[in-house]
């Protein structure tokens, strides 16, 4: 029995041991692990687990292969540099610079005024009085001289002593003083620009040309009609109450001088060739009486009185037939020595066409009757209407160039007759331009439009009509600078159609989009420029 108490006693006392020793280690091990990290940092595990995480933030997973990753950390790096670039915006809605606690706020304002910098400053983020900055800003345009804007205080804020052209496409450089320290800025916008290399030019058939001084006609813009020349024009009227025989032309006919339209049946003309064949045999026998009393005369077989009788009455005889033939010849009727003495034939007046018939076979026609009209259309008249603002530019002998409105045609002509009274309603003057029509191509009634031109001059500066665009609500040319195109809002006077004079926004010698320029409005499109501030 002690025996086996003595062997309990032994086990319980080295289990007690080996459960201790546990306790030890266990305490051993956790001191160890957290006296690691506060170590120098050279331990195998620490070395470890730096070494993958320097390979992993500079390489990726990848990096092995020759820092595959290098292209995207080298594109994240831009992004963070030009973020951090790129100006903040102020409270007035500019950009905000800031150096050393200084801040600077530009902007342009233009609403209600042209375009100004105004500008604002700050010291640790608050406002301060304007004043105390003195400010410079220089502007640098593609092909330009460099501007330079001087500031004043208006109330809060800077204001420029400038007006900021369109476009607002420009580097920037600020320099300004504040409390004895000098502070430097700068930025660059970009509006209604775009790149085009010359080979893209000549694919695309933009041609380029240079500003420069013209020749240039200035032009009068009038609209007209083409009308018959009355000058000739003949309305044709019998003369005579009559009866319609016969009609042998109708309207549309092409006729020559003195020949038969038509023919009469006239009671009215056959006393008056009656009255004529009369005069003719009595003038017949006055001669003959005379030569007989003559010749009894001159043989002093008669007396002088007798003579002198018959010589009166010989001359009373032909005034008589005469007068007869005259009032024939006044009707443009002739005398018949026998036959119809009734018969009257209407002949035309001169070569032309007959405009207008109002004569038909059978109907009595009155003597003041308008029964034919024949015009010659080898020359027409064009009228204008001239308003009285455009009277001074129209003058007689100027020169014209009228454009059918309905086809494609054209003709010269000029100014025969410029009207000296105004409408009262219309406030317009009439004129007109005598124009050759031997072709028949301009009818009487068509509507045309009338270039009248009112003198040539020399300008100093002018770009062709095709470079002419319009963006936004700008009339602007294409200025090529190097590969770029930009932009210029222009001026415009006077244009002859083909050249148009620039008073403002091109300088002379600039290069410029002369034809195609479309395709650089619809690159600018594309790229969307915004109007940036």
């Amino acid at each position: 029995m002690k025996l086996g108490n003595k062997n309990f006693s032994t086990q319980s006392l080295l289990i007690g041991l080996v459960l201790i020793a546990g306790v030890i280690g266990g305490i051993a091990i956790l001191g160890s692990d957290k006296a690691a990290p506060g170590g120098d940092g050279h331990g195998e595990e620490a070395h470890a687990e730096g070494k993958g995480h320097d390979d992993k933030e500079h390489h990726g997973d990848a990096a092995g292969d020759k820092h595959a990753d290098d292209a995207k950390h080298a594109d994240e790096e831009h992004h963070a540099t030009a973020a951090a670039a790129k100006p903040a915006k102020g409270p007035h809605g500019g950009r905000l610079f800031t150096q050393g606690g200084y801040g600077l706020e530009v902007t342009i304002f233009e609403t209600g005024v042209e375009p100004q910098f105004r500008l604002y400053t700050y010291q640790g983020g608050k406002p301060t009085d304007p004043a105390q900055s003195k400010v410079r800003l220089t502007l640098q345009r593609l092909g330009r001289q460099p501007q330079v804007i001087d500031f004043t205080k208006d109330g809060d804020y800077l204001k420029g002593n400038a007006v900021i052209e369109e476009p607002h496409s420009f580097a920037v450089a600020i320099a300004a003083d504040n409390a004895g320290k000098s502070y430097a800025f700068k930025y660059e916008q970009v509006e209604a620009r775009v790149t085009m290399a010359d080979a893209q030019l000549k694919s695309n058939g933009v041609q380029v040309a240079t500003a420069g001084p013209a020749r240039i006609k200035v032009a009068l813009q009038l609209q007209g009609e083409v009308r018959l020349n009355e000058d000739r024009t003949v309305h044709v009227v019998p003369r005579l109450t009559g009866l319609v025989e016969s009609v042998s032309a109708n309207a549309g006919d092409r006729v020559r001088r003195g020949q038969v339209l038509a023919v009469l049946s006239s009671q009215s003309l056959a006393d008056q060739r009656s009255d004529l064949l009369g005069a003719q045999k009595r003038l017949a026998l006055a001669r003959t009486t005379f030569e007989r009393e003559k010749t009894l005369w001159e043989g002093k077989i008669s007396a002088e009185q007798d003579y002198l009788q018959a010589r009166v009455a010989l001359q009373e005889a032909e005034i008589a037939e005469q007068s007869a033939r005259q009032k024939l010849a006044s009707l443009g009727a002739v005398a018949l020595a026998s036959g119809n003495l009734t018969r009257y034939e209407i002949r035309a007046p001169i070569d032309g066409v007959v405009t207008d018939k109002k004569i038909s076979v059978g109907e009595v026609v009155r003597e003041d009757a308008n029964i034919f009209v024949v015009a010659d259309l080898s020359t027409v008249w064009v009228e204008m209407t001239v308003y009285a603002k455009d009277l001074n530019a129209v003058r007689l002998g100027q020169q014209a160039v009228v454009k059918a409105t309905s086809f494609e045609a054209q003709a010269s002509g000029k100014v025969s007759y410029v009207g000296n009274l105004v409408g009262e309603q219309t406030r317009a003057a009439k004129a007109r331009v005598v124009l050759p029509n031997p072709k028949g191509l301009w009818r009487p009634g068509l509507p045309v439009n009338v270039e009248l031109t009112s003198d040539e001059v020399d300008v100093p500066l002018a770009i062709s009509n095709d470079a002419v665009q319009t963006l936004r609500d700008w009339t602007v040319v294409f200025g090529r600078y190097g590969q770029q195109f930009e932009a210029r809002p222009l001026e415009l006077g006077r244009s002859d159609g083909k050249m148009t004079e620039v008073l403002g926004g091109l300088q002379p010698g600039e290069r410029y989009a002369a034809k195609n320029s479309f395709l650089i409005k619809t690159d600018i499109g594309k790229a969307g420029a915004s109007h940036d501030h």
